[in-house]
């Protein structure tokens, strides 16, 4: 199995439930890991007046899209965020939407602020992450699926503490630091190339402070986590005791919905074997900026136009084309972060 097709399946469920695939040979072992992976029964099945689904493959094509939502939590209270996250009326901190297309060729990742307000059915105008306390995985999907008009296959929730054992089973992971970060007082990361072990990741994920774009540049360090971990599977992808280790944290770090099976996971991951992680844009939402709601919130709102026509390419499967054509328009997650 190459290593780009690693690096995408990680990214698709934010190292999450593909990582079966890589052991597919060793019967016990992938059991091990279907058997760690919480399942949240089927959120789909009440859903009513959902977005068409993926065109049924054409001649000479044989897959279809496959749209990930993918939830994170930043629990403080519990060091299982997955746990957190799945407890009634909590709210996750991270949103995204992952689109593999049908020809495999590349992937998106798009981050919609937890604050962004939008519509949530039966509850009016709230902000989006409110639509997980409101009515768990069913009404986040539908949610997302009527502000985007993307059709959602599968659902996963992980949290960032997880993040922790997925980096440290890896003995660190690099991220480099543009300039010195700190509180005014103390200087947490000084300027440079850093191995972060888990803990240390999550403090640079988790500053509020100092930040040029605030929330939006803690989204945009959360995406440079996952890419720095994405960097280091491929570095020691043929360093048989670090990957299982990882995939062990892996497995028991995220809940998924029931059709997200070990055998879907293995068919996804084998689809795209040929993606490398070059292929795969991180990018937040098109948004105007920040405000307050009627009622006083502080919320994010959305920059309706080009959010449109980007879930229209990712619904139509021409989402590569359209960051090929728009990218300099929309916030893509750059080299260096800052």
């Amino acid at each position: 199995m190459s290593s780009t097709a690693r690096a995408l399946v990680v990214v698709v469920v934010l190292v999450a439930v593909l990582a079966g695939a890589a052991f597919g040979g060793i019967w016990w072992f992938q059991q091990r890991l279907d058997a760690n992976v919480e399942k949240l029964g089927d959120p789909f099945a009440e859903l009513t007046d959902r977005p068409e689904p993926a065109p049924s493959p054409t001649a000479g094509e044989e897959l279809t899209d496959v749209n990930f939502l993918v939830l994170g939590s930043d629990s403080r209270g519990s060091a299982d965020g997955v746990a957190s996250l799945t407890e009634s009326g909590q709210r996750p901190d991270a949103i995204m939407l992952v689109h593999l297309p049908a020809d495999r060729s590349s992937a998106v990742v798009v981050s919609i602020p937890r604050d962004s307000w939008v519509e949530v059915p039966g509850h009016g105008h709230a902000k989006i992450n409110a639509a997980y306390a409101f009515g768990g995985p069913s009404l986040m999907i539908q949610t997302v699926e009527d502000l985007t008009d993307v059709r959602i296959d599968h659902f996963v929730v992980t949290g960032f503490e997880q993040f922790v054992g997925l980096t440290d089973a890896l003995d660190g992971v690099q991220i480099t630091v543009p300039e010195d970060i700190g509180d005014g007082d103390d200087v947490f990361f000084e300027a440079g190339k850093h191995m972060m072990s888990g803990e240390e990741a999550l403090s640079y994920t988790r500053q509020r402070y100092g930040l040029s774009n605030g929330d939006f540049g803690r989204v945009q360090r959360q995406q440079n986590w996952m890419r720095a971990i994405l960097g280091k599977i491929n570095n020691n992808r043929r360093d048989p005791v670090m990957m299982s280790r990882f995939f062990d944290e892996v497995s028991r770090s995220v809940a998924t919905d029931d059709a997200l099976s070990i055998t879907r996971m293995r068919e996804i991951f084998d689809e795209a074997r040929e993606i490398s992680t070059n292929d795969v844009a991180f990018m937040t939402a098109p948004y105007e900026g920040t405000g307050r709601s009627s009622d006083g919130q502080s919320i994010v709102v959305l920059d309706e136009d080009p959010f449109d026509r980007l879930m229209t390419a990712v619904s139509d499967g021409e989402a590569q084309e359209f960051l090929e054509e728009h990218g300099e328009d929309l916030e893509l997650l750059p080299a260096t972060v800052k």
